[in-house]
């Protein structure tokens, strides 16, 4: 018998729970990790924005390919393993420019596995809702996102400060990974059958390449876009919590360690508020990135916290209703195809925003405050533009 949706959503949250153990731990150091290289402020920038570019704009291919395989098992097993590979390697990193590869290389693995594993999440939560399905997975995730960072604190207290053994230790969750995502793919090969829309003889075997998604779905690509595009990445937060003083590099995974406790929490209580009232409880997005700069590039240790827990909440939003609602906009047989598009849009916004965020920090902070602020303002009209669209239909 294969497992209750909810039983799905809490095997697939226990997946994500280990994999970001891994990659989480990892992130919570990259800024510290790559100016021990010699990196600038810049070079961070460029770098962690450029990852979390591939990570989205590399869906644009793996997306579509998804769709058209329909072999969303593999495209998930594949990605995972490439991002647990990888990262217990970095911490063995010589130079800068691996180091770097390295850090682009574990996000290249989440865009391998993202527009399959989010499928295949979306078919189970048709069922349990789509925000509760969602929320609950993302606040799951954020319980390894905030046990890596705590490994990663404590090995570097324990071996002074090496990278080595602090990111190798995280070897072990990534086998546990691989392990258990074989065996839900043995439980419940086809999770398609969740989707009470779509019954077996109605499932396309190759996704239409003519079929058009609908114009809400490219404004909601924009809107999504638009906020990301004045987003800080932690890796360049971390960088100024070192190089202005402002904390020692073993307490910035301890931060992070906050922010991914508030990521679980806005995950849990925006997808339940999706599921209540709809798409506008995303205006708190623009609101949150708007309020992150403001804070975090202080040099006063209280805002500075509260500029790191309003991060942690804004990506708790981005990585819960955010992909709930492309669920809502597109019918099943282009999902995957959607979740590559909206990747890819907002891809550019990342990459654009982490080269701008980073050369305006060296600039001047008040000027990036600005910036992102305005920004930020005119992605909320645009969001305005779409709820009045779906209130229309």
């Amino acid at each position: 018998m294969p497992l209750t949706p909810w039983r799905f959503i809490v095997g697939f949250g226990t997946v994500s729970l280990l994999a970001d153990l891994v990659y989480e731990g990892a992130r919570s150091i990259t800024g510290p990790l790559l100016a021990s290289l010699g990196a600038t402020g810049l070079v961070v920038g460029v770098v962690t924005g450029i990852g979390e570019a591939s990570a989205l704009l590399l869906r644009l291919v793996s997306g579509p390919l998804t769709d058209r395989t329909r072999a969303f098992w593999a495209w998930t097993i594949a990605g995972y393993a490439l991002t647990v590979i990888t990262v217990p390697v970095l911490g063995i990193a010589g130079t800068l420019w691996v180091a770097s590869a390295l850090v682009i290389a574990e996000r290249v693995g989440k865009a391998v596995r993202s527009p399959a594993k989010d499928t295949l999440l979306s078919y189970a939560s048709a069922v349990a809702g789509r925000g509760r399905g969602f929320g609950v997975h993302e606040a799951m995730d954020q319980i390894g996102a905030v046990t890596g960072p705590l490994v990663v604190a404590v090995m570097l207290a324990v071996t002074g400060g090496d990278y080595g053994p602090t990111l190798g230790v995280l070897a072990l969750p990534g086998v546990a990974v691989v392990a258990m995502l074989v065996w839900l793919r043995g439980r419940v090969p086809d999770p398609s059958i969740y989707e009470p829309t779509l019954a077996p003889k109605e499932r396309p075997t190759v996704s239409g390449v003519g079929d058009r998604l609908p114009r809400e779905f490219w404004i909601y690509s924009i809107f999504t876009a638009m906020t990301m595009l004045g987003f800080a990445t932690f890796g360049l937060i971390s960088f100024h919590l070192v190089v202005a003083d402002v904390v020692s590099a073993p307490m910035v995974p301890v931060l992070y360690i906050a922010a991914m406790a508030a990521d679980a929490v806005a995950a849990l209580a925006l997808g339940f508020g999706y599921d209540r009232t709809g798409a506008r409880v995303l205006v708190v997005l623009p609101v949150l990135s708007a309020l992150v700069p403001l804070l975090a590039f202080s040099h006063n240790i209280a805002m500075v916290a509260a500029g790191v827990l309003i991060w942690g909440c804004a990506v708790g939003v981005q990585e819960s209703t955010l992909r709930a609602v492309v669920a809502d906009l597109v019918a099943p047989q282009r999902r995957a195809t959607a979740y590559g598009l909206y990747a890819g849009a907002i891809g550019v916004g990342t990459a654009v925003g982490g080269a701008l965020t980073g050369w305006l920090y060296e600039v001047s902070v008040p000027i990036l405050i600005a910036t992102v602020i305005a920004v930020q303002v005119a992605a909320i009209g645009v969001l305005a533009g779409l709820l009045g669209r779906v209130r229309q239909r």
